[in-house]
């Protein structure tokens, strides 16, 4: 393990419904790629459950305990996308399910680490999401970004890459950019402040939890603990692996919000 790198990776809701097993399965080649030409291991995040479970079922249920069920109908949907596309590339995944008390509480965050380098010694995947079928109100995570911010800390992970539907952070919204004013995608941050934060807004996925804000905080977080965060479009081709070769598939993609350095 003291050779390879640790690389966190999350894919939102959107990305995971939209895309479905053929873009999972991308990824998964992208994963054993890192594996193979990079000495990157990846531990996955992923959220969608309970944006499946709706797609699938028709049943909307707005409810916390509604929200429950429908995460144990689409967990195992979800997570069979991961286990097939590996297991595809002679490749295998290991599912977890965690609740925001994991990560407080000191030994079972340790617990959790141990975990998850063991299965990465195993040449395993570990693919994460929050277990939102037990989860309440007061221990939940809010989104994935944060619970990916968090496993990266834990893991002290070289970098978190946050997979979405837009190319990253824009310096004004495209949706009302005009002609003679467009909207510029910001290519490298040094960090995330109010006005950073800001340009944000307030709004979140129309499909799962987070948005562009619970991405900005998530940077945040890592950017303290001296770990890379990336905001890239999810369906671009080769999105993962250039981030591991820029030199081999041209500049770098989305929004790179750099490690603060350390004294």
């Amino acid at each position: 393990m003291k050779n390879k790198k640790i690389w966190v990776i999350k894919a939102g809701s959107q990305m995971v419904i939209d895309g479905g097993p053929l873009l999972i399965r991308d990824w998964m080649r992208q994963v054993k790629c890192l594996k193979a030409d990079y000495n990157i291991e990846v531990i996955w995040v992923t959220s969608g459950a309970i944006a499946t479970a709706r797609r699938q079922s028709g049943i909307k249920g707005q409810r916390l305990s509604e929200k429950q069920a429908l995460s144990a109908m689409g967990q195992p949907l979800v997570h069979s996308l991961y286990h097939l596309g590996l297991e595809a590339l002679g490749l295998r995944a290991a599912q977890v399910l965690l609740t925001a008390d994991d990560l407080g509480n000191k030994k079972r965050r340790l617990n959790l680490v141990s975990t998850l380098t063991t299965l990465i010694e195993w040449n395993v995947t570990p693919i994460l999401n929050e277990n939102d079928t037990v989860s309440t109100e007061e221990i939940q995570f809010g989104d994935n970004d944060r619970l990916s911010a968090l496993v990266s800390i834990a893991l002290k992970a070289e970098r978190l890459i946050l997979l979405t539907d837009v190319d990253g952070l824009y310096d004004r919204d495209p949706k009302t950019a005009t002609t003679k004013h467009p909207a510029h995608l910001i290519e490298t941050l040094p960090g995330i402040d109010k006005k950073t934060l800001a340009l944000a807004g307030k709004g979140t996925s129309t499909v799962g939890k987070g948005g562009m804000r619970s991405k900005l905080l998530a940077a945040r977080e890592t950017h303290k603990h001296g770990i890379d965060t990336h905001l890239i479009r999810g369906d671009r081709p080769h999105s993962l692996v250039s981030i591991a070769d820029p030199k081999r598939f041209g500049k770098s993609i989305g929004t790179h919000v750099s490690r603060k350095r350390r004294r």
